[in-house]
């Protein structure tokens, strides 16, 4: 950015500037020659040393037709490209600004530009005023802009004025934005580091990072040693300032067991409101009629061709009995031809189904397995796009005699909560899943907190049956399940292979060479479609962000057409993921997509997740990632045709069994493992995973509200 004037005296006085450097497309490009004195190259690298205390910075679009013909074709405004903006510039010169705002109807006199381009144009333009608002006061309290089309997004037109309101918002609010970013806004703005707002904000950001962790509250010694560590501030301070957050009604206190713990409120209801819908579902009459179940098996079997186990038909007589069931058990035991007896035998009944699943791909398979329609939880709860609420609920119910809820495991507890607001008291529910996968990437262990509370019927299938038992897969998925290391040695025709690399190098050389040329050759899979790397952890050499640099290189190096934003750069062909619920274009965190197209001149970027085109612009590109390479974590409840899983011991915090299990089983018909055997030794061994802080099971027990409370005297 550069000033215009040379009057620099007078503190606070308002400064034109125009954008310096082409890099920052949100602003504009070069100088094109005029002299300027220049405060800040934006990366930033300051020429005169000047603060926001004597210089007030006013943002100013650029003068010249060339610097304008370059800004509009950045594809910050949705509409106008670089030809457009040749056009554009063309027809009204140095004058478009103040055409689009003054004269819009005139754009219409530019070839190409009809009613709706125009609009967008016109529209386009008055959020990037909005928007450049949110960058100077980003950039004049020392901070990157990158995010300010997210806040734009968030906040609208009072962004300014919130943030200012509360700086510490942002860390709550905006992805990408960490505490220390909202705090030194806030220190710029002069608030104090031991002002309240800052503290209690230091303890509701701890407790959303342990959210994140999976945990729905912290133990109190932990949250008040975190949050000091954070602050760098007393601890008597911290105390006083969760006082008022829990006279607030912010945080909860209660204990876990003999622990004393706080809670995020919303989080601690949402487990309450559980324990209190399944007790509700469990009780009452059963909403099919009397059913003899020896009979209705003999009919099933007959219907299918298939012979349930004893173990089997033992579940299907509990389920024809009970109200609320929860099925889990690992790869190859039966669950699929279990829950279709069930659903066979009930729906002949006259009984009305309804079956979800958490995410896209475990919904479609739940489709395929059973024949009937299954919706993910949030098509099934008919999500609100405009504030992103359920439109099923207590008020609202699902139309539904028995409600089927697959991959359990996943589900969070705020998720869990709205799909059991919305199952009326009469419904049954059948909740499947493997308890010994990874719980839920968000808050809580829901499945495995129902499972250990006894407080409702579990049915737990151990056997592999035979055909199973031939997939190499399956049986060294159960091998890992149990501590023993997986069959390694390469028979022909296996689907399961260890690829063994002493160092970390060698293992990126071997995976990308598995990856791109190994295994098309071999069994004649695509790279990109068929083929989903999955790893430990983000972080490292072998990490999913390396990783999908390296094969985005090696499968899909970029053309002439692509965009990068957001420290990705994305081309057509390109596989990514979205990161977050949108719940506008209702797509969801962790759906996997391929890049169909980029349109320069529209700003837009164009998705095909499942067959369905989903469009993006540049600035909200913050919700997508490559996924040539994901974490174990994010590929829950899917399933690829073939897994390559990088094993390394610079993973070492992440390795653990229930990782690597979960990891193992989502391959279809090919798993490869690339790395160290120490590595896979010490996934294998470690069965720990993390303790998660939830309530959920004591509420189920009802051991809940004992009296060992967190008090803290009062300010």
């Amino acid at each position: 950015m550069s000033v215009l004037t040379n009057e620099l005296s007078q503190p606070g006085q308002p400064v034109s500037c125009v954008p310096v450097g082409g890099s920052e497309a949100s602003f504009g490009l070069p100088a094109n020659g005029r002299k300027q004195r220049s405060i800040t190259q934006y990366r930033p690298r300051y020429i005169i040393p000047m603060t926001s205390h004597n210089l007030t910075l006013k943002a100013s679009p650029p003068t010249t037709v060339e610097g304008i013909e370059r800004y509009l074709g950045s594809g910050m405004i949705r509409g106008i490209g670089p030809v457009y903006a040749k056009k554009l510039v063309k027809a009204f010169g140095e004058a478009v600004f103040d055409l689009i705002e003054q004269e819009p109807h005139r754009l219409r006199e530019v070839t190409g530009i009809g009613p709706k381009r125009a609009e967008r144009i016109v529209g386009g333009w008055a959020d990037q005023k909005v928007i450049r608002e949110i960058m100077l006061f980003l950039h004049s309290n020392g901070v990157g802009t990158s995010r300010a089309v997210r806040i734009f997004k968030t906040y609208g037109q009072d962004a300014v004025r919130l943030i200012s309101e509360n700086p510490y918002r942002l860390a709550k609010d905006i992805r990408g934005i960490g505490f220390k970013t909202a705090d030194q806004i806030a220190r710029k703005m002069g608030i104090a580091p031991d002002a309240m707002i800052r503290v209690r904000a230091g303890i509701s950001y701890a407790l959303g990072e342990a959210m994140d962790e999976g945990h729905c509250g912290l133990p109190v010694g932990e949250l008040l040693t975190s949050t000091a560590e954070l602050l760098e501030v007393a601890t008597p301070l911290i105390e006083t300032a969760l006082a008022l957050e829990l006279e607030a009604g912010d945080v909860v206190a209660d204990s876990v067991g003999e622990t004393s713990c706080i809670f995020l409120a919303g989080l601690y209801r949402a487990e309450q409101s559980i324990a209190e819908r399944l007790r509700a579902c469990a009780v009452g009459r059963l909403p099919w009629p009397e059913i003899d179940a020896e009979k209705a098996m003999t009919w099933v079997e007959g219907k299918t061709g298939l012979a349930m186990a004893p173990s089997q038909q033992e579940a299907v007589r509990l389920a024809l009995r009970s109200k609320v069931l929860v099925i889990t058990g690992g790869p190859g035991v039966g669950k699929t031809t279990l829950v279709n007896a069930i659903l066979k035998i009930v729906t002949a009944k006259g009984t009305d189904v309804q079956l979800c699943a958490p995410t896209g791909r475990a919904a479609k398979r739940l489709s395929e397995s059973t024949g009937l329609e299954g919706k993910t939880i949030h098509r099934l709860l008919e999500t609100d796009p405009g504030n992103g609420s359920f439109k099923r609920d207590d008020t609202n119910p699902l139309i539904c005699d028995l409600l089927v809820v697959d991959e359990a495991s996943m589900v969070d507890v705020l998720l869990m909560r709205s799909l059991l607001r919305a199952l009326p008291d009469s419904a049954a529910l059948l909740i499947v899943g493997d308890v010994d996968q990874l719980p839920s990437v968000g808050p809580g262990q829901v499945l495995a907190d129902i499972i250990g509370s006894d407080a409702v019927p579990v049915v737990r299938l151990t056997e592999v049956f035979r055909q199973a038992a031939q997939s190499r897969i399956i049986t060294n998925a159960h091998r890992i399940n149990e501590g023993k290391m997986p069959e390694l040695s390469a028979e022909e025709g296996s689907d399961f292979y260890f690829v063994e690399a002493a160092e970390p190098e060698v293992g990126l050389r071997k995976l990308l060479a598995v990856v791109k040329d190994r295994i098309p050759a071999r069994f004649g899979l695509d790279p990109v479609r068929d083929v989903q790397v999955l790893c430990p952890m983000n972080r490292g050499g072998l990490g999913a962000r390396s990783l999908n640099i390296e094969l985005q290189q090696a499968l899909n190096p970029a053309g002439d057409v692509k965009v990068e934003r957001f420290g990705w750069t994305y081309g057509p062909g390109d596989k990514v993921m979205q990161i977050a619920n949108d719940y506008d274009r209702d797509v969801f965190n962790g759906d996997l997509g391929v890049i169909d197209k980029i349109d320069v001149e529209e700003g837009e970027l164009t998705v095909l997740f499942d067959g369905r085109e989903v469009v993006y612009g540049f600035g909200e590109l913050d919700e997508l990632v490559l996924a040539y390479a994901t974490t174990i974590h994010k590929s829950q409840g899917s399933e690829y045709p073939v897994v390559v899983i990088p094993l390394v011991t610079q993973h070492y915090t992440m390795l653990a069994r229930n990782l690597l299990y979960t990891g193992v089983t989502r391959g279809r018909k090919l798993v490869v493992l690339v790395g160290q055997k120490k590595a896979l030794a010490i996934a294998v061994r470690n069965q720990g995973g993390r303790l998660r802080w939830s309530k959920l099971r004591d509420w189920l027990v009802g051991t809940s509200g004992t009296g060992h409370l967190f008090r803290l005297k009062k300010p």
